[in-house]
């Protein structure tokens, strides 16, 4: 008899590999907002990015060089397509639920980055999350160099304000701007859910945070 695999058991199967770069990024964060909201269609949710993802292939179709590649798909995304930080309500969870960005445009910097990046790369870009201290950011691999996207505004970062930012932090930008693996980024995904949890004193959906963490060899705030 047909048995259906819990959430967390899913996400066990997902996040399996001890490679973090084997990890389906983009259907294990999908998949965290099913603790939350245990009737969700996954799979549907999937397929409305495949066709964003398809939308911005044919708004990148022109672009010659990876320059104007980036340019068009940052404004695709945050012009066109209107997501942005959700400012007025930043701890919301639903900005950590990527169905939910999907469906209202708006979230936080690292949900904003998993769409960006999974996006970007649809369309050729080398893109890759940066687990920046106190704000995620994304970073584009060109020929000309190296870009550096704040996801919550779609805006560039230039040397002086990454080094301003990086300032509270006593070193250098270029030391905190590694590419995020896939676990790290569930990870950082999780603990932002988990504290949001605490603070709404939502003790059943904290367990299943802790239940993730545990399942990625981490513990909440590591």
């Amino acid at each position: 008899m047909y048995q259906p695999v819990s959430p967390l058991e899913y996400f066990r199967l997902l996040v399996g590999s001890t490679e973090g770069r084997d990890i389906p990024l983009l259907e294990a964060a999908a998949s965290l907002a099913l603790d939350a909201h245990p009737g969700l269609d996954l799979q549907e949710s999937l397929a409305g990015f495949d066709r964003l993802a398809r939308d911005m292939a044919q708004a990148c179709r022109q672009a010659s060089t990876e320059p104007a590649r980036l340019q068009r798909a940052l404004h695709f995304f945050h012009v066109s397509q209107g997501f942005r930080g959700n400012s007025r309500d930043y701890y919301d969870p639903g900005n950590s639920y990527l169905h939910r960005v999907l469906e209202t445009r708006s979230g936080i910097p690292i949900s904003l980055a998993v769409l960006f990046t999974e996006l970007a790369r649809q369309v050729g870009l080398e893109a890759d999350g940066v687990a920046f201290p106190g704000h995620f950011l994304v970073r584009v691999n060109l020929h000309e160099g190296m870009a550096v996207i704040d996801p919550f505004t779609g805006v560039s970062l230039d040397r002086d304000e990454l080094a301003r930012r990086a300032a509270p932090f006593g070193v250098p930008p270029e030391r905190l701007l590694h590419p995020a693996s896939s676990r790290q980024i569930l990870i950082r995904m999780l603990n932002n859910l988990a504290a949001i949890h605490a603070r709404r004193g939502d003790d059943a959906l904290l367990e299943k945070v802790r239940e993730r963490l545990q399942i990625l060899g981490a513990s909440p705030g590591a």
